[in-house]
């Protein structure tokens, strides 16, 4: 993962020497409009921009983008015009900025030097957008092509505001967290098994100052950790438990994260279709942002007491595998029956949610690529957020604000009955297809302690990118809903 460098400057754009000047356009009645910030750049210009943009295709929308040579008193050798759209009754938003640098960063590919003056709208948001549009992921290739613009300089009214300096360091430290979750999920799944992938946990873990306590095979079974034993039976590589803690200080509100790690998924004896099942490589995404997030935690000392429970395992099918019909112990004590061994991630979940309260947190979040059925409620961009009424709304609002387009979700009490067992306390799945989403909900919940206010979010489809890349959003793993998580963590700290 390669990061451009960032600089905040309060220079006129005449004096910037860069290879690139990136300013933004939005879409107007009768064609491309200037967007704040680019009123110097307008002024310097050799001839009318407006005008000249319209001449060459620009329009303004969202995502449009038209390069042109800079001229006049200008010293960057282009110009990058990037629209923003249509402002809305409050003007430009924060993700208009966001996916709008996403888009200049991928522009910029093969740059060494540039400047923005969208950090002028929204310096969070242009950072951000920054640092994850510049985002990819080349390790496997023997030619990886032009890396990302090296350097972005940032205009802003004054570089040296403790503000704006703060701004730029929280941003880029989320930003990068992001990526580093997408580094995880695009990792293939030979190189990212379960043992792998507490390694690369505890290395992130430890160097960003977190506790971290890894269980082995043998630890789960010496405990009783049922559902992630169960699910990872049928592989030989054998399932793990992460444990991380970032301690916020005495006095601390206490947040349990728990994130889902099937580093590959089959389906087990239930075998999925082969196509597509190459994108299973992703069903780690919710343990790769709680990863994530942990570290960012760390760095930015967030002043909460935060401990992460990530289990990890791979769902393959073998002569030692789970099977439909299976009852399984699960950690403290309640038993599920499997009718679906495809049906996996809330058999893990389950333990670390149960373990996860033993520590009695003042709030639980959970996130997973749990079911398809939030494919087909949402589509592959808006996560569904289920939990307690309160905290489930809290988080989903958070989600909106920061981008990642969270869309609460109930959980009907009629749909609970369906998931009674003839031989456990309850099964897996239901016997039909109606909410399926709300129905796994309703499983989690199962395992979560009365009272603790909690959220799950169900990011099957927006933690994976199988199109084209889009705003600051590059094909493969997303980082989905790592900006989420940090933000609901930002809030607990401040607000309780």
């Amino acid at each position: 993962m390669t990061t451009p460098k960032l600089a905040l400057t309060d220079s006129a754009v005449s004096k910037l020497t860069v290879e690139a000047l990136v300013v933004g356009t939005v879409q107007g009645a009768d064609g491309p409009e200037l967007a704040p910030g680019a009123e110097q750049v307008a002024t310097a210009f050799d001839g009318d921009l407006t005008k000249t943009l319209s001449s060459l295709g620009a329009t303004g929308k969202a995502e449009d983008v038209v390069k042109l040579a800079a001229g006049g008193s200008l010293r960057a050798d282009v110009l990058v015009a990037v629209g923003l759209g249509k402002p809305d009754q409050d003007g430009i938003s924060g993700e208009a900025v966001r996916r709008a640098s996403g888009v200049a960063a991928r522009a910029l590919t093969g740059f060494s030097h540039a400047a923005t003056t969208l950090a002028t709208i929204d310096l969070s948001a242009a950072v951000q957008g920054t640092v994850m549009g510049a985002y990819a992921f080349t390790r496997y290739k023997a030619d990886p092509g032009d890396g990302p613009v090296a350097r972005v300089d940032l205009l802003v009214d004054d570089a040296k505001d403790e503000g704006s300096r703060s701004t730029l360091k929280g941003s880029t430290v989320i930003a990068e967290a992001v990526n580093t979750a997408r580094d995880l999920i695009n990792t293939p799944p030979n190189d990212l098994f379960p043992a792998a992938f507490a390694e690369r946990a505890s290395e992130l873990g430890r160097s960003a100052g977190l506790e971290v306590d890894v269980l082995d095979a043998d630890d789960l079974r010496k405990h009783g950790y049922g559902g992630i034993l169960g699910v990872g039976e049928g592989s030989s590589r054998p399932p793990r438990l992460v444990r991380l803690r970032h301690k916020g200080g005495k006095g601390a509100k206490k947040v349990a994260l728990v994130g889902k790690g099937i580093t590959f998924d089959t389906g087990g004896i239930s075998l999925k279709p082969a196509a597509g099942m190459d994108e299973m490589t992703s069903d780690m995404s919710g343990a790769a942002a709680v990863v994530a997030t942990m570290v960012l935690a760390s760095k930015l000392n967030y002043p909460v007491e935060i401990t992460a429970t990530v289990p990890m395992a791979e769902n393959m099918p073998s002569g030692t595998a789970y099977r439909p019909g299976d009852v399984l112990n699960m950690y403290g004590g309640k038993t599920v029956e499997v009718l679906n061994t495809d049906a996996e991630g809330r058999l893990i979940l389950a333990d670390g949610i149960a373990r996860a309260c033993e520590d009695e947190p003042d709030y639980l979040i959970e996130t997973s690529t749990l079911t398809g059925a939030q494919l087909v409620s949402l589509g592959k961009r808006t996560p569904g957020v289920m939990g307690s009424d309160e905290f489930r709304d809290r988080v989903t609002a958070l989600s909106r604000a920061v981008g990642e387009s969270g869309w609460a979700m109930p959980l009907p009490e009629e749909l609970r009955a369906d998931l009674d067992s003839r031989l456990a306390d309850l099964a897996n799945v239901t016997g039909h297809r109606w909410g399926g989403m709300l129905v796994a909900g309703h499983f989690l919940r199962e395992f979560v302690t009365e009272d603790v206010p909690w959220a799950h979010i169900d990011i099957a489809g927006p933690s994976f990118n199988s199109n084209s890349p889009w705003g600051y959003t590059p094909k493969g793993g997303t980082g989905v809903p790592v900006r989420t998580m940090a933000a609901a963590l930002a809030d607990i700290a401040e607000n309780g």
